[in-house]
């Protein structure tokens, strides 16, 4: 016999569609249902109305049949489903359901018959199996991000692999609604809300391995864009010798941390791998002999024996409150996720002055630009050249493939830049990506990072307290500090990635 699917597409089979004449013949008698809003209406592609008792309901695809029965399992009673155009579906969810709610108080809330009903669609097996599927396939091909994104045309997602953003499936767009419904519904997120922004959380485990992904949702003209970042609770540290850095940076590196006080600034965009140096570095210095507290938005990973804040600004727990705080509770070493404004700079940097280690984070292109960023905000130059100790900036590129990169004769350009380096290197190993089944044909596997390391010594102190840009790049060119794109063209000569990638992230 089959079940209530089959029966549906049987159905579907005999059905006539419904046009405008026979709504206009059905008007007198045509009535809306209670508790329905026009946003939720046009997320379902829907039109279900009364007519001389019988519910019927009108739907632009035969694929929309669950509608009918989830109407049906909300209002106790059948549902006939019916096919029109879509454009006929919205011109009469318009006039029959905006109508109602102009008269509506503005700010009521959706009715619960919404959120009941948005519930039922995201419960439904397959978009259970669906939304599991994409993350499960996102852990698997190594996709840090996954993006949901409504568009006229239907649903579509995205993966980011090593950084660059990939298409990956298209779906109808009748599942927009469910799709997001349930993201919302793991995240513990408000799913009558459609106007704000959320942020939340969802602990998901793929093959024996724990997942903690944060999800951010956004309203848009076709509906809620959802982004899924998927942080492993198992794989998410690496220690400093695994960072990518070169032994001469690696030696920098430590000798920053040696200091007893000072701060130390990680510069690069969103996404480059600054949390992960530094919890590398906390690593190094987390000994019984050291307290050590982080302030963060948001707590992407937690460390054992450190002391971790999560900010929340909406009851006022921010940077520059909760750094205040902690200065007395003693700390050794201290973590300010970023530096956004001059509170939480001056007391950062006054922390720094009176005996702690302070590592944080800012947004600027290179390392030095640190230094300009911070006055920009409105700290002292002397502040600055007192507290100071080292500035680091960083990118990641993509690793090539083991697999597939092919070593090839290296390219004038490449070898023009290689002998501007301080040491060039004496071997050469220039690869190029191929694309092969381990890498999904991208020729790439897995990211490192690429550092310009500058410790700040007393002559780049003077420089800095004169406000001197170029002196101080100058200093760092004559003591042989590498810039971003320098650090890259030795991972190049050293087969780690390709001269088109490092000239993609740092040229």
């Amino acid at each position: 016999m089959g079940g209530p699917g089959q029966k549906r597409v049987l159905y579907w089979e005999k059905m006539w569609r419904v046009t405008k004449a026979d709504i206009e013949q059905w008007e007198e008698e045509l009535l809306t249902l209670e508790g329905l809003k026009a946003p939720f209406l046009r997320s379902l592609r829907a039109f279900p109305f009364l007519q001389n008792g019988s519910a019927r309901v009108l739907v632009p695809s035969p694929g929309d049949f669950l509608v009918a029965d989830l109407l049906e399992r909300r209002f106790g009673q059948p549902f006939e489903p019916l096919l029109a155009d879509e454009e006929l579906v919205f011109e009469l969810i318009q006039k029959y359901y905006e109508e109602e709610e102009i008269e509506a108080e503005e700010g009521e809330e959706e009715a619960p018959e919404d959120v009941e009903l948005l519930k039922d669609l995201a419960s439904e097996a397959p978009v259970i199996r669906l939304v599991n599927r994409l993350i499960r396939e996102g852990v698997e091909n190594r996709a840090t991000d996954i993006h949901f994104e409504p568009f006229k045309e239907g649903l579509r997602v995205r993966f980011r692999i090593d950084g660059v953003l990939h298409d990956w499936s298209q779906h109808p767009k009748r599942f927009i609604a469910p799709v997001i419904s349930r993201l919302k519904l793991m995240a513990k997120l408000n799913i009558a809300e459609h106007r704000l922004p959320q942020d939340g959380r969802i602990r998901f485990r793929v093959g024996g391995e724990d997942l903690d992904i944060r999800v951010s949702v956004i309203p848009t003209v076709h509906g809620e864009g959802v982004v899924l970042r998927l942080l492993s609770r198992e794989t998410g540290l690496l220690s400093l010798e695994h960072l990518g850095l070169l032994a001469d940076h690696e030696r920098l590196f430590r000798e920053m941390l040696a200091h007893p006080n000072g701060i130390i600034l990680v510069t690069g965009p969103t996404g480059s791998g600054k949390t992960t140096t530094l919890y590398a570095a906390l690593r190094v210095l987390n000994t019984p002999d050291r307290k050590i507290i982080t302030i963060e938005d948001p707590v992407e990973y937690q460390l054992a024996g450190i002391n971790q804040i999560q900010v929340k600004p909406e009851i006022g727990l921010t940077f520059a409150s909760a750094l205040r705080a902690i200065l007395r509770h003693d700390p050794d070493v201290i973590l300010v996720g970023e530096i956004r404004d001059l509170e939480t700079a001056e007391i950062a940097i006054q922390s720094a002055l009176t005996g702690h280690l302070v590592f944080s984070t800012l947004h600027t292109n290179d390392a030095l630009g640190a230094v300009a960023r911070l006055h920009e905000m409105g700290v002292e130059r002397y502040l600055i050249s007192a507290s100071v100790v080292g500035l680091v900036a960083q990118r990641l590129v993509r690793v090539l493939c083991p697999h597939c990169a092919r070593r090839v004769e290296p390219s004038p350009e490449f070898l023009e830049a290689v002998r501007q380096l301080p040491s060039p290197p004496e071997e050469i190993s220039y690869r190029v990506p191929t694309g092969c089944h381990h890498c999904a044909h991208t020729g790439y596997h897995g990211r490192r990072a690429i550092y310009e390391i500058v410790p700040v010594d007393r002559t780049l102190r003077r420089f800095i307290l004169e406000g001197n840009e170029e002196a101080m790049r100058e200093h760092a060119r004559q003591k042989g500090y590498l810039s971003l794109f320098q650090d890259g063209l030795r991972k190049v000569a050293a087969g780690v990635t390709s001269f088109e990638e490092v000239l993609r992230v740092a040229r």
